[in-house]
């Protein structure tokens, strides 16, 4: 009986063990439980329908709990469907036992769902905003995903959630401009948590890759970070206008390709403001180019139209109110590379900055100052200051330009935010300039005002400028804020590079960008002086310039040659932009005046024509009266006696653009003839035989500057005019 009792224990025992092996390892299939799994999936959304096969029941002895699963099941939401490829769930034993049937767990594998199809599904669950502008965003892409659900006693899913997966092929369009395509992505959401690993995706044809992508719930907020690191990124002008939202009106950057490698975060909140945004990057700037401005020609000569960057190894730094930007490479921006380094500290209220630029091989060029670089040196120029954001005003704590021996330095430039010089502390020249003559030269500010000294200092290339007729040099000097007085004591002071002012000393006072005020005195050698005056009232400025040598000035003037001895007197009277002036030269003498000998040429005066193209021809008297308003110079008259010859003149000069002039030339000796015997001048103007009365020319002069037309006739009788003025010479004498 024992036996009996043993081996039918026995047979129970493996009976047992059988058909728990068999549960455990193939199980059972049924659809009993169908209608259960379903009202649990109601309990998620009421309108959520489980279309599903027979489940196959597996038993887990270990947990003591039944796994259902099943394959091709679909769920339904009114007219939407999502194919998915299993579904298995845990089912706890006593509570199936007591009738008390719920899930505990539930893991959903999907097949390929079509992303957008997915959110419309989830939509019409659950319609929020941004699920609607997200769905807006995605244009296409697949994935596929493994979800876990864990429930709690009362069937409603715990926030302990699981979904991975990952997406091939996706494309969105968060903005007009902007198209991410060919996204691929490995993905791992829990609740609080989502992770996103080897992302891939093409924008502008750029591949970008992002190694790792973090979402971590914190509190109300969403902390977001990552890293990137993506080669051979190739940009044009508006793909970068499109990414920054800035305005290049001064900087128009053409293209770039770089290699970028960053770690990036910030915080999102559910109004997608985004808050404590922190980025650094590392970027390989390979090729950069940019369109030069104009302005840079005058310091760049051969300046090329297109600016190039390469091989910039670049630092970004950025976190809320902090930007740094440290970087250095080769430039491009005229025939050979040179070397350019520069720093950006951007706060909430100031942005710093300090770059230097080293020129080899290049030319530079300091024009105003008459200086060029030596090709084959190096020269540095070094800028270093603060932008006040508030104000936007600048300071430029030194700017400084070395080459050798030469250097060019400022202390403390201020500049308000339309870039008007408010202030400087100290301007340092010392130089050689394209005359091979030494410049050195102080300016520094003392109280409200400024003082200059100096050793030495050629003026030529300044008094050049100011004499040239410029259309741009009235809004050229507009560069001062504010006013100021300057101070003037300069030892030696070239004019030009044959003459030389010593001890020139004085003041200029500057109102509103313009001297209202100046005295300004020094000497020439053998007890020569020169004086400059400028006196204003409420309407009117005078100015005054008298020279012992009128040399240094006529000499500028091209058109005329060989001029010698002589002394300048310059009087101007300025009221409502109208300058009406008188110009006064004595006793000097002009060894060559082209025009002159061709209208003597033509007029068959050769004597006195190979004369003025000879020694000279001294003239005792030479006066001009003229007016100047904007671009337009009128010559009321100009007149010059000399023992030869004598003129008449008037006419206009606009600008650069027209000449026109009309006057009388005439031998001295026809005039002395003349004036001499006024009671007979009937018979001396009409003359007695045939040319005997021809006393001179008349001539005209008219076109543009290089293109002058001169038309000559003789004239038999004199103008009232010309023999009045003669005559007033004469009796001045």
């Amino acid at each position: 009986m024992k036996k009996i009792i043993f081996r039918f224990s026995i047979f129970t025992l493996l009976l047992i063990f059988g058909f728990i092996t068999y549960l455990s390892t193939i199980g059972v299939k049924t659809d009993a439980f169908n209608s259960q799994i379903s009202k649990e999936v109601k309990k998620i959304d009421n309108q959520l329908e489980l279309d599903l096969d027979k489940i196959s029941i597996i038993l887990d002895p270990f947990k003591f709990k039944l796994v259902l699963k099943t394959v091709g099941a679909n769920l339904k939401n009114r007219n939407k469907l999502i194919k998915l490829e299993s579904i298995k769930s845990n089912i706890d034993i006593k509570t199936f036992t007591n009738k008390k049937f719920s899930l505990s767990e539930l893991d959903i594998t999907t097949r390929t769902i079509e992303i957008k199809n997915l959110i419309s599904f989830i939509r019409s669950i659950k319609d929020r905003p941004q699920i609607y502008i997200i769905e807006k965003f995605v244009k296409k892409g697949y994935l596929i995903a493994d979800i876990n659900l864990k429930f709690d006693q009362k069937g409603n899913i715990k926030d302990d959630f699981i979904i991975k997966g990952f997406v091939k092929d996706g494309e969105i369009k968060p903005l007009k401009e902007i198209n991410l395509s060919k996204i691929n992505l490995i993905f791992n959401l829990q609740n609080n948590k989502f992770e996103f690993k080897d992302i891939n995706l093409l924008y502008d044809n750029n591949e970008l890759t992002f190694p790792e992508l973090n979402i971590k719930k914190q509190k109300n907020k969403f902390l977001v970070s990552g890293k990137n690191n993506s080669k051979n990124l190739v940009l044009d002008s508006e793909k970068i206008n499109q990414l920054l939202n800035i305005d290049f009106s001064n900087l128009k950057v053409k293209s770039a390709k770089f290699d970028l490698s960053n770690t990036f975060s910030f915080k999102i909140d559910n109004k997608y403001k985004i808050d404590d945004f922190k980025i650094d990057s590392l970027m390989n700037l390979k090729n950069s180019k940019v369109v030069s401005s104009k302005n840079l020609k005058e310091f760049f000569p051969e300046l090329n139209e297109i600016i190039e960057l390469s091989d910039h190894q670049i630092q970004i730094e950025y976190k809320e109110n902090f930007l740094s930007i440290i970087g250095n490479g080769n430039i491009l921006i005229q025939k050979e590379k040179d070397n350019i380094k520069y720093n950006f500290f951007k706060s909430k209220k100031n942005l710093k900055f300090d770059t230097s630029l080293e020129i080899k091989k290049n030319l530079f060029h300091l024009n105003f100052l008459n200086y060029k670089k030596d090709q084959d040196e190096k020269l540095k120029i070094i800028i270093l200051g603060v932008k006040n954001l508030l104000s936007n005003e600048i300071n430029f704590k030194n700017i400084s330009i070395k080459e050798k021996k030469n250097k060019f330095e400022i202390q403390n430039l201020l500049l308000s935010k339309k870039y008007k010089i408010k202030s400087f502390s100290e301007i340092d020249l010392s130089y050689f300039d394209n005359d091979l003559l030494k410049n050195e030269l102080s300016i520094k500010k003392r109280d409200k005002d400024y003082s200059l000294e100096s050793k030495s200092f050629n003026a030529t290339k300044i008094i050049d400028d100011l004499l040239k007729d410029d259309k741009n040099l009235e809004s050229s000097k507009k560069i001062f804020s504010k006013n100021f007085k300057l101070n003037i004591k300069i030892e030696e002071a070239f004019i030009d590079k044959d003459h030389l002012i010593e001890n020139l000393g004085g003041y200029l006072t500057f109102n509103n960008n313009e001297v209202i005020d100046a005295n300004l005195a020094g000497d020439f050698s053998n007890n020569q002086r020169i004086n400059f005056t400028i006196r204003s009232t409420s309407n009117e400025k005078i100015t005054t310039l008298y020279s012992d040598l009128a040399k240094p000035f006529v000499n500028r003037y091209k058109f005329i040659n060989g001029f010698e001895e002589g002394n300048l007197d310059f009087h101007s009277i300025k009221q409502n932009d109208v300058s009406n002036s008188k110009l006064i030269i004595d006793n000097f003498k002009v060894q060559e005046v082209p025009a002159l000998a061709k209208l003597l040429t033509l007029a068959s005066l050769q004597g006195i024509a190979d004369l003025l193209t000879g020694e000279g021809i001294r003239f005792t008297d030479f006066e001009m009266k003229f007016s100047n308003k904007n671009d337009l110079m009128r010559i009321e008259e100009l007149y010059a006696i000399g023992p030869a010859i004598s003129i008449l003149m008037e006419g206009y000069v606009e600008s650069n653009d027209l000449v026109s002039l009309r006057g009388t030339m005439v031998p001295a000796t026809t005039i002395n003839r003349t004036l001499s015997s006024i009671p007979l001048l009937g018979d001396i103007l009409v003359g007695k035989k045939v040319g005997e009365g021809v006393f001179g020319v008349s001539f005209k002069i008219k076109g543009p500057p290089d293109k002058l037309k001169t038309t000559v006739n003789p004239v038999k009788t004199l103008t009232p005019r010309f023999i009045t003025r003669t005559l007033e010479k004469i009796k001045k004498n």
